[in-house]
């Protein structure tokens, strides 16, 4: 229930009927202006909001057809109704042109004006609803249009962050490689992706990875197995050559035989620095699912990344080469002093990765071995010729220097600041699995696995080879030594695997 009364203008030359029209409808409750003509209804309505308009048609100055368009032009929704002593059809054509809503006949009835006015009031605030509830439903269809491209906004975001996250976890050209293709079928939806290096000198791809998603036709498979046939091949060199830009078709178009099958596919090249390096492409042999723009948007950012990751990972072995290359040059040196542990860090490398390989390490953990034995004993650069080069016996004293060189050499690699692993390795090589080794007496499991490999490689290398203080033991003593010191020295573990290492794999090396 509204507590303001209803406001109404009356507009007529007519006191008389100005007068009647006030007395009446004040006492009825409503808050009544008044006004002589067009011209002085307009003034009034700039300062009062009212909610209809009563008002005669033939006025001095302005008219109320001439006011009722006046009206209309600035607030379409107030109600306007004619009255007027003299009715006619071209008056009536012209008032519903100028929006009027009703048309009362004078002399007019107060009571028939009243009812008008109420009908008039329930019309405009069911139209005025209507009209909220018309401009909600837009608001409400404009929102949900808003909130369906938000949502493939932030699909999109997701999309190209799961990308991005995929290729900086991957450490290794291969992984790259492979990634490609899967994030083709995987995030794309494609039926098969691939992945090529491509040689501009003769024109020729070379398969280096594929992906699909488990399509079992026969025509399929032989077309795009894990080898591209010679006819998708030569089709995607063929569109590649065009432009050397990312390209999307609907069927290949070109191939009577492809066009059996590919209802979909998208070339990319992949740059590195304007160049082509490889093609990513990826196919689709169903007709739910036909490649678009925003598909080959994203191979476009999946092929861009994977270029970058291939950079920065070229750059990186350049770094890690070069780094190794002079920690090895510094070994070589150190090895070149001492005519009886020449060669000693390859050998021990190399067994360490054998006896590592027969206990199943993955290849992070093989590489990570391979280095660390090449690069165990760098720490010996900060011992003094005097005790490292002694031919007799050390002194206890000299021993304890001695055995700073693990430390040593962890800290030249930890400077490095690539290595960690390697430099845990190369530290705790000369622990004991019963705790009593050195620098750090750890003992059995708390010793870093690939240091308890390399702790047995090194220990039989020294004693199966010349040094100053002795000459080498023979190969069975060796062994036998080692086995006595099972679970005191070494770890049982690691000892049956350089067992079966010793007895098998390489036999003219041990």
């Amino acid at each position: 229930m509204r507590n303001d009364p209803i406001k109404i203008l009356v507009v007529d030359d007519e006191e008389g009927i100005l007068d009647v029209s006030e007395g009446y409808f004040q006492r009825k409750g409503y808050e009544v202006y008044t006004a002589g003509n067009g011209i002085e209804a307009l003034e009034v309505l700039k300062r009062v909001k009212v909610e209809c308009v009563f008002t005669d048609i033939n006025m001095p100055m302005m008219d109320g057809l001439e006011l009722a368009e006046k009206i209309r032009e600035k607030e379409s929704t107030l109600p306007v109704v004619v009255m007027t002593g003299y009715p006619s059809l071209e008056n009536s054509i012209q008032t519903l042109k100028n929006g009027v809503v009703d048309y009362l006949i004078k002399p007019v009835n107060l009571e028939q004006m009243e009812l008008t006015l109420r009908r008039i009031l329930r019309e405009r605030e069911l139209f005025i609803e209507n009209l909220i509830l018309k401009e909600e439903v837009e608001r409400q269809e404009r929102l949900k249009k808003l909130n369906n491209e938000l949502l493939g906004k932030v699909e999109e975001v997701n999309t190209l962050n799961r990308v991005m996250e995929n290729f900086s976890s991957t450490d290794s050209s291969s992984g790259i490689f492979n990634k490609i293709a899967d994030l083709g079928v995987d995030e794309l939806k494609a039926d098969k992706a691939f992945f090529h290096i491509y040689s501009d000198q003769d024109k020729s791809l070379v398969l280096l990875a594929s992906s699909d998603c488990g399509i079992e036709n026969e025509t399929v498979r032989s077309l795009f197995g894990k080898e591209l046939s010679k006819a998708a091949n030569d089709f995607i060199l063929e569109v590649l050559s065009e432009d050397n830009n990312p390209c999307l078709i609907s069927g290949s178009g070109k191939n009577d035989r492809l066009d059996d099958i590919v209802r979909s596919l998208m070339v990319v090249p992949l740059k590195i620095r304007d160049e082509i390096f490889g093609v990513a492409s990826a196919f689709s042999f169903r007709e739910d699912k036909l490649f678009n723009e925003k598909d080959i948007y994203y191979m476009s950012f999946i092929a861009q990344k994977a270029a970058s990751a291939i950079e920065n990972i070229g750059l990186y072995e350049v770094i890690v080469d070069n780094l190794f290359s002079t920690l090895q040059s510094f070994v070589t040196a150190l090895e070149v002093r001492d005519l009886y542990t020449r060669k000693h860090s390859e050998r021990v490398a190399k067994y360490a990765h054998t006896i590592a390989e027969e206990m199943g390490c993955t290849a992070e953990e093989l590489s990570n071995i391979k280095f660390a034995g090449s690069l165990h004993d760098i720490g010996k650069i900060g011992i003094r010729d005097d005790i490292l080069l002694k031919p007799g016996r050390l002194s206890d004293e000299e021993y304890e220097k001695i055995k700073e060189h693990p430390v040593i050499g962890a800290d030249i690699i930890s400077k490095v600041g690539l290595w960690g692993r390697e430099m845990e390795i190369i530290r705790h090589h000369h622990e004991r699995f019963d705790g009593k080794g050195y620098p750090d007496g750890l003992k059995g499991d708390k010793i870093p696995k690939l240091a308890r490999i390399l702790c047995v490689a090194d220990s039989f290398d020294a004693m199966a080879s010349d040094r100053a203080y002795r000459k080498r033991m023979e190969r069975t003593k060796v062994i036998d030594i080692i086995k006595e010191n099972i679970g005191t020295q070494f770890d049982p573990e690691v000892v049956n695997a350089f067992l079966k290492v010793a007895d098998h794999k390489l036999p003219d090396d041990f």
